[in-house]
């Protein structure tokens, strides 16, 4: 006898209330139910849009400037998206005229500043369009509390997640934060990722950086990624180190209780 998804004996079924994972589907004879076969076909399209989908940094942009924020707009050494999926390693540096201008704005603004911000399409053009101006509000929150000076946001089009150690390096950053748009899932093709390194510059490993993922609403939420963030930032100043030595040990408040939990990750129990 062939099962389906509103068979009361399944035993899964509860579970797909807490979970957008794809089980409890049931099956036909050895197969999926065809809507199931359907809802795995339509993520996979989302996934592969969210990939090449391509960066409005022009509106981005805009948006930024209502704000009252600067921006800049610099490209990889990756010249389009092919590129870009092909060679890894061209989204890692910038490109010759964007690294100049980088060398251009500084001299023109020499002192550095405390928080360098980097924004990239990276996997997810779609995620930084859905989540950039939101986080960076909470963000900014935070910044502005602890008195810290902050570059203008810059754009990066065909990015990965070292070109900012280059970028916070040219502006003689104290620290560098990255947002970008993480390889997109069967669930979340809008998953934008958060990236910190403390003292960057160019040839930093994985090692030296800290990261915050999945950055959503139906993920971690900006306040929480914000404040998560922020502790990394005071402590990397305190400690003047980033990476696989500083830990996320913030304090965060749970719906149960007004107490502050550590993560629990990192709790004795």
């Amino acid at each position: 006898m062939a099962h389906t998804p509103n068979d009361s004996t399944n035993p899964w079924l509860a579970l797909r209330h807490l979970t957008p994972a794809r089980i409890a589907l049931g099956r036909t004879g050895t197969s999926l139910p065809t809507h199931a076969q359907l809802d795995f076909q339509f993520a996979h399209a989302q996934a592969r849009d969210a990939v090449h989908l391509p960066f409005d940094h022009a509106s981005l942009s805009a948006q930024l400037s209502e704000r009252g924020r600067d921006s800049l707009l610099l490209h990889s050494a990756a010249a389009d998206r092919h590129s870009y999926l092909q060679r890894p390693d061209l989204g890692r540096k910038l490109h010759d005229t964007s690294a100049q201008i980088l060398r251009d704005y500084t001299h023109a603004n020499p002192g550095g500043v405390d928080v360098a911000v980097v924004v990239a399409d990276g996997l997810s053009a779609l995620a930084v369009h859905r989540h950039t101006l939101p986080f960076l509000a909470r963000m900014e929150e935070h910044i502005a509390s602890d008195g810290w000076s902050m570059s203008p946001v810059v754009l990066v089009e065909q990015g990965r997640v070292a070109v900012a150690d280059e970028i916070g390096e040219l502006l003689g950053a104290k620290m560098v934060v990255m947002l970008i748009g993480e390889r997109p899932g069967l669930s979340s093709p809008d998953s934008l990722g958060l990236y910190f390194t403390y003292a960057p510059k160019a040839g930093l490993t994985d090692a030296y950086r800290n990261c915050i993922s999945n950055v959503r609403l139906e993920g971690l939420s900006y306040g929480m990624a914000a404040h998560r963030l922020a502790y990394l930032m005071r402590e990397a100043c305190r400690r003047q180190l980033s990476g696989v030595n500083l830990k996320d040990e913030a304090q965060v408040q749970t719906v149960e209780t007004d107490t502050p939990r550590q993560n629990f990750l990192l709790s004795d129990q």
